[in-house]
């Protein structure tokens, strides 16, 4: 396992409430039918959309403030936004989410959603139903390709979360095949796009990647499209204010800037990306 000295106390209070919770409830088994998420990634790229997995997250403890809306209304305006699927943060401590938000965000659209947690054991699993569930490789460790097969086995595809090359090789060896790139440092809560570029490149030509933490701008987003992000998960920047028109903004980021004239336009003003979470 990761030396958790390493990690930021923010994420050390995170991982021991996720290790501290039991199955939230359900001691059933789950058995998933789940909505087809490479699909769904190919249904946006068909119309002309960059594929976003737009996220429903209440809090962080890298932002602030408390976004208090209806979180069904808030998923539903991200998919008329162009949200080729969601993700619904089920953490309660630390970010206000719930698996209760999350039924009722799935049952309420028609996009597959992505049930971000922090599962560190086989029985969080069947805690809610959702098409995906994330594993960070960092806090599973050597339990990923165990823990792997068990969230296949009970319907669910898999979204495995690297930082590093690392980390990248052991979720290939593992089978993954999503594997979403975190450009922010658990260590120091840093941020930098720079991440995803030097870790792309490594990545097995089968293998979806999913560009994570940052993106804050069209810029942001075209410039992780470039480095190899077959889509691009965004939370903050699209909670911050109207969720239709940002995700909207995001998913149209390639087409407007084929339809910008080709001037001395200055692209540079992507966001500060040490300040923006996923």
């Amino acid at each position: 396992m990761e030396d958790e000295s390493a990690l930021a106390p923010a994420v050390e209070s995170i991982l021991a409430a996720a290790r501290e919770r039991a199955a939230e409830g359900r001691t059933d088994r789950v058995d998933v039918d789940p909505r087809d998420l490479r699909a769904a990634f190919d249904r946006a790229e068909t119309d002309g959309r960059v594929p976003v997995i737009a996220e429903v997250k209440p809090t962080s403890p890298t932002t602030e403030g408390t976004r208090t809306d209806d979180p069904v209304a808030l998923a539903e305006g991200m998919v008329a936004g162009g949200a080729a699927a969601l993700s619904v943060l089920t953490e309660p401590a630390h970010f206000g989410g719930s698996t209760e938000t999350l039924e009722r965000v799935r049952a309420a659209v028609d996009v597959p959603v992505l049930r971000k947690d922090f599962v560190v054991a086989e029985s969080q699993l069947d805690a809610v139903e959702s098409d995906v569930v994330l594993l960070i490789a960092r806090f599973v460790g050597d339990d990923l390709p165990d823990l792997l097969a068990a969230a296949r086995d009970r319907g669910f595809q898999v979204l495995v979360e690297v930082h590093d090359a690392a980390e990248l090789s052991a979720a290939v060896d593992a089978g993954a095949t999503f594997v979403g790139v975190n450009n922010r440092d658990l260590a120091r809560l840093e941020v930098d796009l720079e991440t995803f570029e030097s870790v792309a490149p490594d990545a097995p030509d089968d293998v979806t990647l999913v560009a994570e933490s940052g993106i804050g701008s069209s810029v942001d987003a075209r410039r992780m499209r470039a480095a190899g992000a077959d889509a691009l998960l965004v939370g903050s920047a699209i909670m911050d204010g109207d969720v239709t028109a940002n995700t909207r903004e995001l998913v149209r980021a390639e087409r407007d800037a084929d339809a910008e004239p080709t001037d001395d336009r200055d692209e540079t003003v992507a966001s500060d990306t040490t300040e923006t979470p996923t």
